[in-house]
C-alpha cells in the first residue's frame, strides 16, 4: 500500500478549501441581494436611482462585491502558496525517502562486515 501523505501535504489541501467555501458563499449571498434589490422596486412602481445608492440594501452589496473580489485575489494567492508547499513537500518526502533507503543499506553493509570482521578474528 503507497504511504501515507506526510502532515505537510495534509495541511496544505486543508489550507486551501476555506477560501474557496467563503467565495462560493460570498457569491450566493450577492445572488439572494441583488434578487432582493429587483424585487422591491417593482413592489414600489417606482425607482429613484440616487435613493437607490444610499439604501443599505446597495451598501451590503457593494460590500458583498468587494468582499467577493478580496476573497478571490486571496484564493489565487492560497493557490499559488499550496503549489510551492505541495512542490516542497514532494520534493522533501523524495529526498528523506531516499535518505533513509541509503542509510538503512550502509547499515546493513556495517552489520555484515562486523560480522565478518567478528568470525575472522575468533
Amino acid at each position: 500500500s503507497p504511504p501515507s501523505p506526510p502532515n505537510e501535504v495534509v495541511l496544505c489541501r486543508l489550507h486551501a478549501a476555506p477560501a474557496a467555501i467563503l467565495a462560493a458563499m460570498a457569491r450566493m449571498l450577492l445572488i439572494a441581494l441583488a434578487v432582493v434589490l429587483y424585487v422591491a422596486p417593482a413592489a414600489s412602481l417606482t425607482f429613484d436611482v440616487a435613493g437607490a445608492k444610499n439604501r443599505p440594501v446597495s451598501k451590503v452589496i457593494t460590500l458583498l462585491k468587494d468582499m467577493l473580489k478580496t476573497l478571490e485575489k486571496e484564493a489565487e494567492e492560497d493557490e499559488e502558496i499550496y503549489d510551492k508547499m505541495a512542490c516542497w513537500c514532494t520534493t522533501n518526502d523524495r529526498e528523506k525517502t531516499k535518505s533513509i533507503s541509503d542509510a538503512e543499506a550502509r547499515i546493513e553493509d556495517l552489520t555484515n562486515k562486523i560480522e565478518e570482521l567478528t568470525a575472522q578474528s575468533a
